[in-house]
């Protein structure tokens, strides 16, 4: 775990971001989203309508929103453990450099993923299954936005909506 000081006062800091994106069609009607715990505790929630865009696009943008949350409202911290976990394995690999970046729309969405990463000293990026229950509830909340979204031709892309 991390150190975080405030006020005198160690705190120990253990970052979770969960992302996901999801597209209806590929492309089609795309939303992204992210979870961030620490030690446990839900920071944020929060979903955002993406307009049309491929699921890969989608999965990048939830990564680089959740990373641009971060960097806002955390910080930082010198030592502080933070971990990414996407179901998308494709993105994961591509940003550990595992897998080339072939495509050239994803290539500007993976450098603004990498130079977020970089302002990290501590971040980690896990692959992990679509079962896993924080994916899955930020792939509901998706789900549920894209269902609200359905028929709305008067939708734009950055409709934000933020869970408590």
């Amino acid at each position: 775990m991390g150190i975080n000081v405030r006020l005198g006062v160690v705190e120990m800091r253990d970052i979770e971001i969960y992302t996901d994106g999801a597209a209806r069609g590929n492309p089609g009607p795309s939303a992204s989203g992210f979870l961030v715990l620490d030690a446990g505790r839900s920071l944020i929630e929060r979903s955002r309508y993406n307009g049309i865009a491929t699921n890969n696009a989608a999965e990048y943008t939830a990564i680089i929103m959740a990373l641009e949350w971060c960097e806002a409202h955390i910080g930082n911290h010198a030592g502080a453990e933070m971990r990414l976990f996407s179901d998308s394995e494709l993105v994961v690999r591509q940003l550990v450099g595992s897998y080339r970046v072939k495509s050239a729309g994803l290539r500007a969405l993976n450098e603004r993923a990498l130079g977020l990463i970089g302002h990290f000293k501590a971040l980690s990026l896990h692959n992990v299954p679509r079962s896993n229950p924080y994916v899955s509830r930020v792939d509901h909340n998706l789900n549920v936005l894209l269902d609200s979204m359905r028929g709305r031709g008067d939708v734009k892309p950055s409709t934000a909506v933020g869970l408590p």
